[in-house]
């Protein structure tokens, strides 16, 4: 998840981890009844001041003690495995806390070479929800922290069963309109409004197998490709690719082996015979892409 977060174009990414394991056996080694209702208060940190965390924990039935240890276990983070003898050093045992200290650990060494992304342990990560049973993670965006996590979840030992046997489970979430709110915020948009290169134009419904046969010939090659939704004029169906962006409407050719197809690029207004089997449109227009704002001082700099 990290490496595939770190190729995102948005501002730097902190992927915080953490682990049920270490948590729930913190909790039990101080003899918390409900570690549960716990990791839930803990997990409202970044909502709430810590003075009211320690209130919330306090209705739960802990100690002040014990309140102070949650807390301080929580304000640990770091990016090595450093974080385990700071927990040591809270003086709390538990088997569960030793099991789960291990594989944290071992998921920020493994993360150690990813670039693009930083990885750092977190012990304020609890993930509030009870299904979640080993690592939970969730995501910020730097300058964007106000979204919340822009990616989470975690791994359920327990995820489903069949009466049987329990099957185990990894679950992530991507808020992917978070993630664009950057793009959005910097002016950032795209040159045309649909991924589609080709609009495959519709002589008639009694064609329309034919189309869906170019399109799909075309898609098969990693062309982005739509047809037409009906049949209408020529021209109406050139002036629906232009509203949309698209740069070339392809006139699928009636001969053997769709012969006589020709493709129109709209924006020239060049129209020329293909063949099916080997074109496709330039390499620049197969994907849309992003336009840099122009700014106020851009146009006047450019202005004679």
């Amino acid at each position: 998840m990290a490496e595939a977060l770190a190729l995102l174009p948005v501002p730097a990414l902190t992927l915080q981890v953490s682990n049920r394991k270490v948590l729930e056996g913190f909790y039990l080694g101080l003899e918390v009844a409900e570690p549960t209702a716990v990791m839930q208060v803990v997990d409202k940190l970044d909502k709430l001041p810590g003075e009211k965390i320690l209130e919330l924990l306090g209705e739960q039935g802990l100690s002040d003690g014990q309140a102070q240890a949650c807390l301080a276990l929580a304000e640990i983070s770091a990016t090595d495995t450093s974080f385990v003898d700071r927990v040591r050093a809270l003086g709390v045992n538990h088997p569960l806390l030793d099991e789960g200290l291990g594989e944290l650990a071992s998921v920020i060494e493994s993360c150690a070479g990813i670039e693009g992304v930083t990885v750092v342990a977190d012990l304020r990560i609890a993930r509030g929800l009870d299904y979640y049973t080993g690592t939970v993670f969730e995501t910020r965006m730097a300058g964007y922290e106000h979204l919340g996590s822009i990616c989470s979840g975690g791994r359920y030992d327990q995820l489903a069963s069949d009466g049987r046997r329990t099957f185990p489970g990894v679950g992530i979430s991507l808020g992917v309109s978070r993630l664009l709110v950057p793009l959005l915020a910097d002016g950032l948009v795209a040159d045309r409004s649909v991924p589609s290169a080709v609009l495959v134009a519709l002589v008639d419904e009694a064609s329309r197998d034919r189309s869906d046969a170019v399109a799909q010939i075309l898609r098969s090659r990693g062309v982005p490709t739509e047809v037409a939704a009906s049949a209408q004029k020529f021209g109406k169906q050139i002036r629906y690719a232009e509203r949309r962006g698209i740069p070339f409407v392809l006139f699928p050719g009636e001969e053997p082996g769709f012969g006589g197809t020709s493709v129109k690029d709209i924006r020239s207004g060049e129209q020329v015979d293909v063949d099916l089997g080997s074109w496709s449109p330039p390499e620049e227009d197969l994907r849309p892409r992003i336009k840099q704002p122009s700014t106020t001082t851009d146009s006047q700099e450019k202005t004679p």
